[in-house]
């Protein structure tokens, strides 16, 4: 990785560098630079990626990232869970923090580029709140049963344990509830409980329904779970303690 620059570097460093698998890209201005299967960042040959899925282009003064992709949503963060969205197919967004965090699934796989902005507008603060006075506490906090926050950890465990390295293979939900010892109907009964509650919350990409299928449903949660640390490597080792 690229250690800090020195006051002699930072004249050559360029406004927008995007970091995936620990390699560096720098798109010039004004763009566009893609990401995708078959793009200027090739992500990799999965045949569930779009060719293309993300376009970034150097307009108005600004740093734009577009997903031009049509059936794969893509799940933005500062990494800190201060902020986050879904930019879903068609959508666009100006580059304003200087590290965002992408989370993206095709098929079976989840992937994760971080984008360096040396001209972002915005920088998130962490806001310590009093627990105790329920009006200020964060926004989409959500607690979860001992046993929900299990199936979590369980979903998102590849995740966790490669430190969003790149490319993570999500498991299904029958190989996520033999991780726990559970019977499938069970998982999938706490799975839909879960994905109730973060939906009530705003979370969108949870709900069920026509064309909503289940692995985009467990990959939505994995990545909202992760981005805003509902979970964190901290908690992995309750996978492996005694119930």
């Amino acid at each position: 990785m690229t250690g800090v620059a020195t006051a002699g570097q930072e004249a050559t460093t360029p406004d927008l560098r995007i970091e995936f698998c620990g390699e560096w890209f720098e798109p010039q201005a004004p763009g566009p630079f893609t990401v995708g299967r078959e793009a200027d960042l090739a992500v990799d040959e999965n045949q569930y990626l779009h060719r293309r899925l993300l376009s970034f282009t150097y307009e108005n003064d600004l740093w734009w990232l577009a997903n031009v992709g049509q059936t794969i949503g893509v799940s933005l963060s500062t990494g800190d869970g201060v902020y986050q969205a879904m930019l879903g197919p068609g959508a666009k967004v100006p580059v304003v923090f200087p590290r965002l965090v992408l989370l993206f699934t095709a098929g079976p796989f989840t992937y994760e580029l971080t984008v360096h902005c040396t001209q972002a507008a915005f920088h998130s603060a962490s806001v310590v709140a009093d627990v105790d006075d329920p009006h200020q506490m964060t926004i989409g906090s959500v607690a979860l049963t001992p046993s929900q926050k299990l199936l979590v950890i369980a979903l998102c465990e590849p995740l966790l344990r490669d430190g969003l390295a790149g490319q993570s293979q999500l498991p299904t939900s029958a190989q996520a509830a033999a991780r726990l010892g559970w019977p499938l109907t069970t998982f999938n009964r706490k799975l839909d409980a879960v994905c109730d509650k973060l939906d009530r919350e705003g979370v969108p990409g949870l709900r069920g329904g026509v064309g909503k299928l289940a692995t985009n449903r467990r990959a939505r949660l994995a990545e909202h779970a992760v981005l805003s640390r509902l979970v964190t490597p901290l908690d992995l080792p309750l996978l492996d303690a005694p119930s």
